[in-house]
């Protein structure tokens, strides 16, 4: 995996370094401040995110917070607080994964695999509600379309949907796009 680590304390970040190439990923960028993780974050593109809740100029989770807005990327926390708030402030700005100090080896890399993981299946979902949300919204566009023909020409319902499917098949385009034109067609001459 590809890493920015945002860490304030130097021989931690280092240590935090030494880990992860050690189990074989590389670290793209290292941050002394919150701000500059942003900046980083934008700049590198990594898989993952290690980041320190409290940093200077902007403490981690704001950081997080700006950086997930930006662009979803799993992100490993690291505090020396156990406080539920910040695990759940942490929670909600897009950590994936929360690490107390000191944390060994043997703790990073499965937080790296299961932040990644977690992210992986949220990603997952949110494609899948984007894609049931698109048909959601064919579907009813279809319908509507299937009204207007049946109110305008007369017809059944069946004839209605034959006829906006042999329109799909004969133009090449999705029933939906057939829909929107028919329904926009009829508005327009409804609404002169």
């Amino acid at each position: 995996m590809r890493i920015l680590i945002a860490e304030d304390e130097t021989i931690i970040r280092l240590d935090v370094r030494t880990l992860l190439e050690k189990a074989g990923h590389e670290v793209v960028a290292e941050a002394r401040d919150g701000e500059e993780a942003v900046a980083l974050a934008a700049e590198h593109d990594p898989d993952v995110i290690v980041m320190d809740v409290r940093m200077p100029h902007l403490d981690g989770i704001e950081a997080a917070r700006q950086i997930t807005d930006r662009k979803p990327v799993p992100i490993v926390m690291l505090t020396a607080y156990a406080e539920q708030d910040l695990v759940t402030r942490a929670s909600e700005a897009g950590a994936f994964a929360y690490l107390v100090k000191p944390f060994r080896e043997v703790d990073l890399l499965p937080a790296l695999n299961t932040a990644r993981a977690r992210f992986e299946e949220l990603e997952a979902l949110r494609e899948e509600a984007a894609d049931l949300a698109e048909a959601l919204a064919s579907r009813k566009a279809v319908e509507r379309a299937k009204g207007i023909l049946m109110s305008k020409d007369g017809i059944d319902e069946a004839e209605a949907f034959r006829r906006i499917r042999a329109a799909s098949q004969k133009t090449g385009r999705t029933m939906r796009v057939v829909a929107d034109a028919l329904i926009a067609t009829f508005e327009t001459d409804g609404a002169e």
